[in-house]
């Protein structure tokens, strides 16, 4: 559901600048609500190393988050309570998944503190005025936004960048740039279309007021704030019809979703896939090892040859997308541009994200791999780079459906063609302790206070004064979420009982407790288990790892051949 008001142009600057006046443009002291997020674990790293102290609560804080954050030196409250909020505070900021209610929230607005939400924070802060390098769409942000921080970097560009995961080469989620090898004007991130905060439902990628936008792929998902493709495709023409004149669109032309769009955009658009149409066309690939090789043209001209270490079609296509971000980028040191073989060096030298394909380890024979898949194309897209990357091998698929996408109804078939692609397939009944304990953001019934005295424009450096009497502006931009009580719930049991029926050994199971015994029971030498759930899934990967070390007699928890890849 989309909701429209109008708002004059002028009106809007005036607001914002009157807010603006009011910033402490350099608070020292911040707190960050839900700061075990992706996004704000990278965003509390950007401010500490600009020299803020940095508090923060979120609601269980699990690893690899968690212990992230604690190398920092930041140690994350559990829960949120009135008096995590220090009483120093200069500014808060808040995440997508702190309701209106949230106890943290009530008493920022009882203190009248300052605020920012986490995107409007990120642009503040960390990007700034610096060339926004922006990748969105559903499916491969992390790993695309990952690639092109560490091939920027290999090749001497020295970018910033936020990253929704924990990227292996730099062992964490941010870096601010510009400190190193000169340069630093770039600043790599994702764009998420998700909402921003409870007083902002416009969708994140909005605030970061891209440069250039790599446009990976457009599906329906995040069921709970959106109706149905159509308001999800009209956020993303409203992001082509932002970029500047002088930006740069890089889209995946093999989405039919993503193609229809690309008209919107009033400037340079350069398509990547395997279809004709393709300005930077794949015309071949195939799995090596554990990863691939593919050829890739530029307007039917022959390019090179490239290795990637990350199995599956889809990274190619990522990596493509990687390929011609920075051959469309200056090159300070040759104006011929960066050369082929620097950038094959830095592809060779790429180790992915974790949670990404992540192989946790290998005991008694079988490898544990953990995935962040939670939509059924993601699902699917990651079975089948398995399958590329251990030929031969029983595969096992244990989906936890963790996401509110995931747990609804709503792709029933699809998940269940997506895991039958699997040997066997073990279901997690649909996770529920997110809503129930308040962490997903507000759906339909909770409402913005709405009052007759305060507009509160929706602005990217805007930091909020809040009280009590606030109007939000709604606008075609505006994301109102939906009740999480109105979609079906995913039926775990009919999933298992149709992939039985075409003939796979499947099993919906009451809880971890109970997966784990099957696991342990059921797993066999060269089986690989790979494990899917977009949360903690009560750290079954290292519980698994030493149940299965435990049954050889041998002392110790886990195992040998560890390597890594990604994708997301």
């Amino acid at each position: 559901m989309i909701r429209n008001c109008f708002q004059t142009t002028f009106f809007n600057i005036f607001i914002i600048n009157s807010v603006i006046s009011t910033e402490n443009p350099s608070p020292q002291t911040v707190h960050l609500m839900g700061i075990c997020g992706t996004a704000m674990t990278a965003l509390a790293g950007c401010l500490q190393s600009l020299g803020m102290r940095v508090t923060g609560s979120d609601a269980h804080p699990y690893p690899p988050m968690s212990g992230h954050l604690r190398a920092m030196g930041i140690e994350p409250c559990e829960g949120y309570r009135a008096e995590n909020i220090p009483n120093h505070a200069e500014l808060v900021v808040v995440g997508n998944v702190i309701a209106e209610a949230n106890p943290e929230a009530v008493e920022m607005r009882r203190r009248g503190l300052p605020y920012l939400s986490m995107a409007a924070a990120v642009k503040r802060f960390a990007i700034g005025d610096r060339h926004a390098i922006v990748v969105a769409g559903t499916h491969g942000k992390t790993t695309t936004t990952s690639l092109a921080a560490h091939l920027l970097v290999e090749l001497g560009a020295d970018p910033g960048f936020l990253i929704g995961g924990i990227a292996r080469n730099f062992g964490t989620n941010f870096r601010m740039g510009g400190d190193s090898r000169g340069g630093g004007d770039l600043f790599v991130i994702e764009g998420d279309e998700y909402d921003t905060a409870y007083f902002d439902k416009t969708p994140k990628f909005f605030k970061y007021e891209p440069r250039t936008l790599i446009f990976t792929s457009l599906e329906f998902d995040h069921a709970d704030i959106y109706d149905d493709l159509d308001a999800i495709r009209t956020q993303f023409a409203g992001l082509l019809r932002s970029m500047p004149a002088g930006g740069r669109v890089i889209a995946c032309t093999d989405d039919p979703n993503v193609r229809g769009l690309l008209s919107e955009a009033s400037c340079e658009v350069a398509g990547y896939g395997f279809g004709a149409e393709a300005q930077w066309r794949l015309t071949s690939w195939r799995p090596d090892g554990e990863g691939g090789v593919f050829e890739l043209r530029e307007g039917g001209r022959r390019k090179n040859i490239w290795r990637i270490p990350m199995p599956g079609r889809y990274n190619a296509l990522n990596a493509a997308a990687v390929i011609a971000l920075v051959s469309g980028l200056e090159n300070p040191a040759s104006a011929a541009g960066y050369p082929p073989a620097a950038i094959q060096a830095a592809l060779d030298a790429f180790k992915g994200v974790r949670r990404r394909q992540e192989v946790r380890g290998v005991a008694d024979g079988v490898t544990v791999v953990d995935d962040f898949a939670h939509h059924p194309t993601a699902v699917r897209l990651t079975v089948e780079a398995m399958r590329g990357r251990y030929p031969g091998r029983r595969l096992w698929a244990v989906f936890e459906p963790r996401s509110f996408t995931a747990r609804g109804g709503r792709f029933q078939r699809e998940f269940t063609e997506a895991l039958a692609g699997a040997d066997r397939v073990v279901l997690a009944r649909p996770f529920t302790s997110e809503v129930s304990a308040g962490i997903v953001p507000q759906d339909a019934n909770t409402t913005v206070p709405q009052g007759a005295n305060t507009i509160v424009p929706q602005g990217a450096n805007t930091i909020v004064p809040q009280d009590a009497n606030t109007i939000v502006p709604q606008d075609a931009n505006t994301i109102v979420p939906q009740d999480v009580n109105t979609i079906a719930p995913l039926d775990v049991d009919a999933i298992a009982a149709e992939l039985r029926r075409g003939g796979l050994d499947a099993e919906a199971l009451a809880d971890t407790e109970a997966i784990l015994a099957h696991l342990t029971s059921e797993a066999r030498p060269d089986d690989v288990v790979l494990i899917m759930s977009n949360g903690g899934f009560d750290d079954i990967h290292d519980r698994l790892l030493a149940a299965l070390h435990q049954r050889t007699g041998a002392p110790g928890a886990s195992g040998a051949a560890i390597t890594t890849t990604a994708h997301s």
